[in-house]
């Protein structure tokens, strides 16, 4: 087995991204959290069902694609201290116990269906990522290179296997193309008409605001992750291209064709390059005073998103789409829980770093 498997570096970041995922599937499950009431269902019975009672081809395939990552990311973390087999039982075991809870809780939400199918093809994506993993672990050439890139690239610690976890999980939330770009209101308006002018709202020097300390945020972050803190603002550029081309190729997908480009507007650009270059500057500041502005950044931000922006709702965007599945709904809803919890978690973050 390769050795970056045994290595406790990258097994804490596994299990820092294992543990995330697993609260995505727990969100995406059961929200919107409420109208919890025994309806007189039965699960054995719901077991009992003919697996094809409640299919949908499409359900199907999205739970499929939903656990594939989870048992992918199950298998990579076991596997540094498990071997092939035992790895791969353990991860099926423990997506089937996810699948089969969030089946059984969604029994009390009267807006949940429980299915038996939802487990069996939960569980098939996950036995799927899980084998995906075990083979990735023969990819020893591909992973020297990654350990070696990590290592020249990133600082090492628990701290800081926090950190890239708490980035993977905002790149998450911003891939959203119902939300602009760095932003946190949801799109909400568009013309119906193909050849209609939707009427620009004023520029909004707030919204503008809002994005500008949101790239600072990340910033930050990245700057106490990096091992040359130099390289920071090209580091942030492919991230932001990253998420950018991601989020071009979800609008395609996803987003009426009026709407696909709405998440490029002018509050997001003038706040990116104000962002730059007030990262720019401060690129070199010491450590502490780093973590010092980073906090009353993310203070400032706060304070914007929630007391002076009207946030929307998140079937506020439900709009711009094409489609009209409700997990549609749960992925905007997960999107904006991101976007307020992120702030908080990086608070903690930089308390962690502080004396690092």
């Amino acid at each position: 087995m390769p050795e970056f498997f045994l290595r406790s570096n990258s097994a804490r970041l596994r299990i820092w991204l294992s543990l995330g995922y697993a609260l995505f599937i727990v969100y995406a499950s059961l929200s919107p959290f409420t109208g919890w009431r025994e309806q007189g269902i039965d699960f054995i019975e719901v077991l009992k069902l003919p697996l094809l009672h409640t299919y949908t081809a499409f359900d199907a395939i999205l739970n499929l694609l939903s656990y594939l990552p989870f048992g992918l990311l199950l298998a990579l973390t076991l596997r540094a201290r498990l071997s092939a087999l035992p790895s791969l039982l353990c991860a099926l075991l423990l997506g089937m116990s996810l699948s089969g809870s969030m089946e059984y809780l969604q029994m009390y939400l009267p807006t949940r269906n429980s299915s038996n199918l939802d487990i069996l093809t939960n569980s098939g994506g996950t036995l799927l990522g899980a084998l995906i993993a075990l083979s990735m672990t023969n990819w020893t050439r591909s992973y020297d290179r990654l350990t070696h890139w990590r290592d020249y690239t990133f600082q090492h610690g628990k701290v800081m296997d926090f950190g890239l976890a708490l980035l993977v999980l905002w790149m998450f939330g911003q891939v959203n193309p119902s939300l602009p770009m760095l932003g946190n209101v949801f799109i909400s308006e568009i013309a119906h008409q193909p050849f209609a002018v939707r009427v620009d709202a004023p520029f909004d020097i707030w919204e503008c605001a809002a994005v500008m300390l949101n790239l600072l945020m990340v910033g930050t972050l990245m700057l106490t992750l990096l091992r040359n803190p130099a390289t920071v603002l090209r580091a942030l550029l492919l991230v932001l291209l990253g998420v950018a081309v991601v989020k071009f190729l979800t609008a395609a997908i996803l987003l009426k064709t009026s709407a696909m480009l709405l998440w490029v507007n002018s509050e997001a650009m003038l706040g990116i390059l104000l962002g730059s270059a007030f990262l720019f500057a401060s690129r070199h500041y010491k450590h502490p005073n780093i973590i010092r502005l980073g906090a009353m950044q993310t203070l400032a931000y706060l304070v914007i998103a929630h007391l002076v922006l009207n946030s929307s709702t998140p079937s506020a965007a439900m709009s711009v789409y094409h489609w009209h599945y409700g997990h549609l709904l749960n992925y905007n809803g997960l999107s904006q829980t991101i976007t307020l919890a992120f702030p908080a978690l990086l608070l903690l973050h930089l308390y962690r770093v502080r004396n690092v």
